[in-house]
This record gives structure tokens, sequence and C-alpha cells, in this order.
């Protein structure tokens, strides 16, 4: 087959060539970015630890617990340890400066959540420091924090009654090694607010907002669930215990048919491009009619006819695909820093960007199949006359 001629006919129409080539660009390019989304949005969920739940209240996860509730939990059987997790909502600076904060069981958070690594600082320090925190890399980099910073964070949710702001001390900056825990947090001691809103210097009543359980080796993680259910079922506050996964899968429910409308644009987008695509390689087979019926009245098959108008509509498929992909590759680290909080682990991974190249592909090979096929079934002397 005479490869030379697929580079000539591309290039003989430069523009056109050049518009369709740039469409399947910016369509690879939104798939990929699309799907990236939905995959960070479930990766919390599939990286969820199996023998971690969650304790919250079953009326709502924004209605708090008692505080005397752990004690009785840890009494279950089958449960090794809890720990309290308390959403604090605080401002750092202004209002633009959003990162999630917690307050927990200073001397259990690491215990419980195994996947937090020190990369600065010790567990000591933050063990021992009553106005010590954790932040993640992600927050590090961001606002520029080192162990010894200061970082004042005005409470909204638990605003101080003197109107001054919670002064912590950066004494640790973690890495996390799993996906279920992001590196945009801020982890401060719950003692440190629990002991304000006891003494009334935070005008809230003492109470924690859910309870992370770590179940014993060997313990049944659904009988657990059932028991701690089952103690509190005419207690004060009935409970509802979930796994960590169907806890995370809670936050991602909450934004709706997000997925599934990400998963339709880049569908929608593939397939308009699909049409743009196809109506090109139309046009170029029948500018090429001609050309066709000398190459066959000279002996050549009807195989290279049809090989002809797949490589050329295969060549401006891939081509758009592989840009697309670089140009995907290339804005993941702008995107990650921008979507950190929304969705703390965007990546284009390997198994995108072998979609974005499949669908380049068979993109090229559907776009091309009408006009190759019509080309191999030309005859010769039709094809003559149509430009005759």
């Amino acid at each position: 087959m005479p490869l030379g001629l697929v580079w000539r006919n591309l290039l003989a129409h430069r523009v056109r060539s050049a518009l369709t080539m740039l469409s399947v660009v910016i369509a690879v390019f939104l798939v990929c970015t699309l799907r990236s989304l939905v995959v960070a949005l479930a990766a919390g969920v599939d990286a969820s630890a199996q023998n971690r739940l969650v304790v919250q209240s079953a009326v709502s996860l924004f209605v708090s617990l008692p505080l005397a509730y752990q004690g009785k939990i840890e009494q279950v059987d089958g449960v090794a340890q809890t720990c309290k997790l308390q959403w604090f909502g605080g401002i750092y600076q202004e209002p633009k400066n959003f990162f999630a904060q917690f307050a927990v069981d200073h001397d259990r958070l690491l215990d419980a959540y195994p996947e937090i690594e020190l990369v600065e600082g010790t567990r000591a320090a933050f063990e021992g420091n009553r106005s010590g925190c954790l932040i993640g890399r992600g927050l590090a980099e961001k606002y520029g924090f080192r162990v010894g910073d200061r970082v004042p964070l005005m409470g909204t949710i638990f605003p101080l009654a003197d109107g001054s702001a919670w002064d912590l001390e950066v004494t640790g900056i973690y890495r996390s090694k799993a996906s279920n825990v992001d590196e945009n947090t801020l982890w401060f001691h719950f003692a440190l607010l629990q002991e304000a809103m006891e003494s009334g210097r935070c005008r809230m009543p003492p109470s924690v907002g859910v309870f992370v359980v770590r179940v014993a080796p060997g313990a049944d993680s659904t009988d657990v669930m059932r028991r701690i259910d089952e103690l509190f079922e005419n207690g004060p506050q009935r409970v509802q215990s979930t796994t960590e996964a169907e806890f995370q899968r809670q936050f991602v429910s909450m934004l709706g048919g997000v997925p599934t409308l990400l998963s339709s644009i880049g569908g929608g987008v593939i397939f308009a491009i699909f049409l743009a695509t196809l109506n090109t390689m139309l046009m170029a087979g029948r500018e090429r009619t001609r050309d066709l019926g000398i190459m066959k009245a000279l002996g050549f098959g009807d195989g290279v006819a049809f090989g002809l108008l797949m490589a050329e509509s295969c060549l401006l498929c891939l081509g758009g695909g592989v840009l697309g992909l670089g140009l995907a590759k290339a804005a993941e680290a702008a995107l990650s820093v921008g979507l950190q909080m929304i969705v703390p682990f965007y990546v284009v991974g390997p198994e995108t960007l072998g979609l974005g190249l499949g669908l380049s592909l068979a993109l090229g090979v559907l776009a091309g199949l009408a006009p190759a096929w019509r080309a191999s079934r030309l005859q010769v002397v039709q094809a003559l006359r149509a430009e005759g």
C-alpha cells in the first residue's frame, strides 16, 4: 500500500485536517479529564479500610453524639479501639482558605489511621502538645506551613466566646499511604476542644460528631455494627454504624448524579466528534474518487483503496488522541491543585490514558469504515466518470 499517499492526502487540505485533529484533541482531553474526576471521586471508597467502622447519629450526620458513648462502644465484643472525630470548620485568614479540619483523640489517631505517615515532626511532639496539630503535605505546600508554625483558626461551628482565634501549632507534617485519607487535612486535639466547651470558652455542649471504630482481628464487622446499633436502640441518641466504605460513599452520593453526568458528557463529546470525523472522511472519500479509479486502473486492488482511507482516518484520530493525552497529562498538576479540596486524589492514571488511546483508535476505525468500504467497492469506469 502506497503509504506516502496517506500523508499527501492529509496535507492536501491542511486546515480541514488540522481542525478535525483539534476536535479529537479536545474530545480525548475532556474524556480523560472527566474520567479522572470520576475515578478520583470513587478513590476514597475503593481504598477504605476493611477493619474500620464509623458510628454516627441515626438521625443525621449533623447531629452530635454524647461523649459517654465512646466508653460503651469500647465494651462491645469485637471492638479493638475507638477514636473521636469532630468536623471543626474553622477559617484560616479568610473564608476562601477552606480546608478540612478535624478534632480527634490525639493519642489514638495514628493507630486508627495507619495510612498517616509523618514525614516531618514526631508522634511524641504531636501527642505531647495540647495545641499541636498535624497537617498534610498538600496544606504545607499550599500555605507554606512548617513544623513550629502557628495556625490561627477562627471558629464558625465552634467560635470562642471572646471572639479570638483557636491558636494551633504545627507539630508534624504527614503524607498519606492510601487515597481514603487526603493530604489536605488538619488534625488537632479533641481534648483542646472539649476543654473549651466544658469551661464555657466555647459555647457549645460537649459532644462529638462520629466515632471511628477499629474492629479487632478476626471479628465480623457486620456483627460488630449490629451490636453497637442495638446497644443504643433505646438510648438518648440512636446510632447508625456503617463501614468506612459506606460512610465515604455517602459523601459521593451528596453530589447526586455528578459522576453519571460527567460520564454522560464524555460520551456525548465522543459521539459528536465521531460525527465530525465521519463527515471529514466522507468528504475525503468523495474527493479521492477519481484518484482511486486511476489506482485501480493501474492494478491496485480493492484492499489498497480500503486501506488508504482507513489509514488516513486512523492517523488523523490517533494523532489527535496522542496530543489530547499529552494535554490531559500536562494539565494534571494544575487541576490536582485546583481541585484538591473537592477531589483530593485527581490523577490521570495509566488506565485512563489507555482508554483515551483506545477511543482514538476506535474513532478512527469507525469514522473511516464507511468511506473505506465505499472506496473498495468502486468500479473503475464509475470512478473515472465521477469527476470526468
